[in-house]
């Protein structure tokens, strides 16, 4: 969870809430874990390395409707990974010299993307050996300087005179909910849990409180030792530059390579899970067969998703890949829920946090759908035409599928 988002989004999320960034992490916090107490209860009573795939098949059956917001849900993984590899890119460029080739970036993205398909390649231990290595350090390193930065911070620089209207608050949630992002990714692994049941609601829940509170403690620090003008203007790179005030050039240079390790580390998981689901979506038959062809210690979804990956990291930039991904998974999320109440009695789950989960999806959706109408219209016709991509490659799948299908069953 905490990667790309905070590292990269900061910047592009001061731009619209200013100082009170952190009221912005707590109200998507708070979305996040109602999202994630309802995806616990599925993923218990329906343990799949498909993740949301499944909880959506068995809500919906298996059907037009439930295959393209399965194929949707792809889309929008394939587009998290892209900022987070554009981010990746972002922070390493503050090492080359200042008029360096612009052509770096889109070799930096592309590069770190190709290193982690060849070690998802090589197999899950590698993907988990490195996720242990990566989250031990990047919490370090942020806790640290969230600490440091709260017991040097002017209170002058948080006082709500500073802060814009209230509704650019909400809007903000167009861009800091992606920072809560990866928590769906957690129920990719509920098939190898030793016992799912319970350990995956747990493990969402608290990974959510934990990484609300950090980010918070992060927000205070950043913008309690910098003028929101001065994080707009390092945007690409905010995280570090905050670090500047209060532990100098060193903490600028730590700052950025942990910054890295977690992009990097964010794009190793992503990989990881988002291959579990083109495999689900491929056997199902809601993607081509290929994406499930074993390759080496993974499949050719991976290598799929890969190119697509740098793709789109080379036609967006950072601020219309985060309101495309959050948009588009909080849609997903919210039909999710909504399909969630239909199998209530096969979870065991409270209705009203179930009903908290939809409530709260459908107002973030509404709102970012607002703000990114008025500043970037055009990416609202982006989101139509992934969901038309989706149904469209969903139809003709299924034709195909059930072609393929009918004479083996005669």
């Amino acid at each position: 969870m905490v990667g790309a988002g905070i590292f990269a989004l900061l910047g592009e999320a001061s731009a619209i809430a200013g100082s009170a960034v952190y009221l912005s992490f707590i109200i998507g916090g708070l979305i996040a874990l109602s999202s994630a107490y309802s995806l616990g209860k599925l993923g218990a009573a329906f343990p799949s390395s498909g993740g949301m795939i499944e909880y959506l098949t068995q809500a919906y059956g298996v059907g037009y409707f439930s295959g393209t917001m399965s194929v949707m849900l792809y889309f929008a993984a394939v587009v998290s990974l892209s900022l987070i590899a554009e981010a990746f890119a972002n922070y390493t460029i503050t090492f080359l010299p200042q008029h360096a080739s612009p052509i770096w970036h889109p070799v930096l993205t592309s590069a770190i993307v190709i290193l982690f398909v060849l070690i998802n390649l090589k197999g899950a231990k590698d993907v988990a050996f490195w996720e242990r290595l990566t989250v031990a350090l990047k919490l370090l390193v942020l806790c640290v300087l969230a600490i440091a930065g709260i017991m040097v911070l002017q209170p002058e620089l948080l006082s709500p005179k500073h802060y814009p209207p209230t509704s650019y608050i909400f809007f903000s949630l167009a861009v800091t909910f992606f920072a809560f992002e990866g928590f769906r990714v957690i129920t990719n692994t509920a098939e190898d849990m030793p016992d799912p049941a319970k350990t995956l609601p747990r493990a969402m829940m608290t990974a959510v409180l934990l990484v609300m509170l950090l980010y918070v403690g992060i927000a205070f620090a950043v913008f309690g030792n910098l003028p929101v003008q001065s994080v707009i203007e390092a945007k690409d790179f905010a995280l570090a530059q905050a670090a500047l005030p209060v532990f100098g050039s060193i903490g600028f240079t730590v700052v950025t390579v942990i910054a890295m390790i977690a992009t990097a580390s964010a794009i190793n998981a992503n990989l990881y899970a988002v291959t579990n689901v083109t495999y689900q979506l491929a056997k199902e038959g809601e993607l081509p067969q290929a994406f499930g062809v074993p390759i080496a210690h993974s499949r050719e979804g991976l290598v799929i998703s890969g190119v697509l990956v740098i793709v789109m990291s080379l036609l967006f930039d950072l601020n219309e890949i985060a309101a495309i991904g959050s948009i588009s998974v909080l849609f997903v999320h919210a039909i999710t829920h909504i399909g969630h109440l239909k199998i209530i009695k096969q979870t065991g789950a409270s209705r009203l946090w179930v009903g908290m989960a939809i409530g709260l999806s459908s107002l973030a959706i509404g709102l970012a759908v607002s703000y990114v109408f008025q500043q970037s219209n055009h990416v609202i016709w982006i989101l139509l035409a992934f969901l038309m991509t989706a149904f469209v490659s969903e139809f003709l799948l299924q034709k195909i599928h059930k072609r393929e299908v009918k004479p083996r069953m005669l």
